[in-house]
């Protein structure tokens, strides 16, 4: 079965760290963009990272850089979304999709049509 499951969300207070990792399975990660998306309650889905097949283009959000870290490995067919210095404004339900035909410039505007998307998963911060 082809699909990617997103794991590493939970509770966290302001400040602290999760990672997160969406894992590929019935398709090879490698040759994909992957990103990393959130959306709010009531909200469109807005991308926030993502990295090229072969880790030479990284993109983040203003909203996340210097904060949140993407990285990827093909061998264990796997891509991480390392969050640190996490806010409450940070909440959300986050997915990673996979996609071949796009890069970190056009993955945002083209995410309703990826190849890929996860199930999502949660994240909360709060005291």
């Amino acid at each position: 079965q082809v699909q990617l499951v997103e794991s590493g969300g939970g509770s966290v207070q302001p400040g602290g760290s999760l990672r997160l990792s969406c894992a590929a399975s019935g398709f090879t990660l490698a040759g994909y963009t992957i990103g990393w998306f959130r959306q709010y309650p009531g909200k469109q889905r807005e991308g926030i990272s993502c990295i090229t097949s072969s880790g030479d283009m990284i993109d983040y959000d203003v909203s996340v850089e210097g904060r949140f870290t993407i990285s990827r490995d093909n061998a264990e067919n796997t891509a991480y979304l390392q969050m640190n210095s996490l806010k409450p404004e940070d909440s959300a339900v986050y997915y990673c999709a996979a996609d071949r035909k796009r890069d970190c410039n056009t993955i945002r505007r083209w995410f309703r049509y990826l190849e890929h998307w996860g199930r999502g998963s949660a994240v909360t911060v709060s005291l």
